[in-house]
C-alpha cells in the first residue's frame, strides 16, 4: 500500500486524475472502475480538462461502476447513473455503451449482480479502480460486517450510511436502504487501485485502513492485502496516522527511484 500526503483537496484531485491520464495514453483501451461521490467529483473536473485540452482520449475506454441504489432506475436524479452522466460522462468522448452501472431496477437483482461480474471479466477485468472511503471504513457499499472475499451482490446500507445520503433526498422522496455494489473480492482482483480522501472527517476510518489490523469491521482494510493500491490523501484525512513524517519521506524516495530509473 503506497500513501501519499499532498497538502490539500486540490493536489489529491490532481495526482490521482495524472495516474488516470498516463495509463489511458498508455492503453488506449483500459477498463476503468469508477466511483461517485464529492471526491470523485474533484478527479472528473480534472480529466474533462485533460479531454478538452486535448491531454487524452475516453474514445476507446470502458467503464465499471462501483455501485447503484436498488430500487430506482438510471433516469432517476439520485441514481448513480445519473450522477455519471451529469458528472464525467456528458463532457468527454466516451462511448456510453461502453460505460456500465449496476442496474438499480433490475427485476431480478441477484441475477444483474452475476451478469456485472462475467461483463468484467469478459472485458479482462479492471485496470484502475477509483475508490472513496466512508467514515465507518466502507469502499462501495461494502459496509463493516462484509466478507473479504465477497463479489457484486445486494447489500443493506447501514444507517450511518443512510444518514450521510440523506442530504441527497428531499425529505418526502424514497431513499433506498438497499444497494448493489461490487465485493471486495472484485475490488482486489483489479490490476490497480487509486483511493481518494479528503477532509478531517475521513481521518479515522484512514488510520483504520492503513495502520490498523485487517478486519472486516473496516472494509478498506483488506486494500492492505492488494498487489498495487495507491492512497491519496490531503493533511487532514492522514492527521490521524501515527508517523505522517515517514510516509511522506517514503514518497519521497519513491520519487528519486522514479527519477533515477527514467534516466
Amino acid at each position: 500500500m503506497k500513501v501519499v500526503i499532498l497538502k490539500d483537496s486540490d493536489s489529491v484531485a490532481a495526482y490521482g486524475a495524472d495516474i488516470f491520464v498516463k495509463h489511458i495514453n498508455k492503453k488506449p483501451n483500459a477498463v476503468l472502475g469508477l466511483a461517485t461521490g464529492s471526491t470523485p467529483v474533484a478527479l472528473y473536473k480534472k480529466l474533462i480538462s485533460a479531454y478538452s485540452n486535448g491531454h487524452v482520449s475516453f474514445a476507446d475506454v470502458s467503464t465499471f461502476n462501483l455501485d447503484e441504489y436498488l430500487g430506482i432506475s438510471g433516469d432517476h436524479p439520485q441514481s448513480y447513473r445519473y450522477f455519471m452522466n451529469q458528472q464525467f460522462f456528458d463532457h468527454i468522448n466516451i462511448d456510453k455503451n461502453s460505460t456500465a452501472v449496476p442496474q438499480g431496477d433490475a427485476e431480478d437483482p441477484i441475477a444483474a449482480c452475476e451478469a456485472y461480474e462475467t461483463d468484467i471479466k469478459q472485458k479482462g477485468g479492471i485496470d484502475i479502480q477509483l475508490l472513496g472511503i466512508g467514515r465507518n471504513g466502507h469502499i462501495g457499499f461494502n459496509e463493516p460486517s462484509s466478507s473479504l472475499m465477497s463479489r457484486t451482490r445486494v447489500k443493506t446500507l447501514t444507517r450511518a450510511t443512510i444518514d450521510d445520503n440523506a442530504r441527497f433526498f428531499s425529505a418526502d422522496e424514497y431513499q433506498p436502504h438497499l444497494s448493489l455494489t461490487m465485493g471486495i473480492g472484485t475490488i482486489l482482483e483489479t490490476k490497480l487501485v487509486v483511493l481518494l480522501a479528503t477532509g478531517e472527517s475521513k481521518a479515522n476510518a484512514i488510520k483504520a485502513m492503513v495502520e490498523g489490523p485487517l478486519t472486516a469491521s473496516c472494509p478498506a482494510s483488506a486494500l492492505q492485502m492488494h498487489q498495487d493500491a495507491v492512497i491519496i490523501i490531503d493533511e487532514a484525512a492522514a492527521s490521524k496516522l501515527l508517523d505522517i513524517e515517514f510516509y511522506k519521506h517514503i514518497e519521497i524516495e519513491n520519487e528519486k527511484l522514479k527519477e533515477r530509473l527514467a534516466r
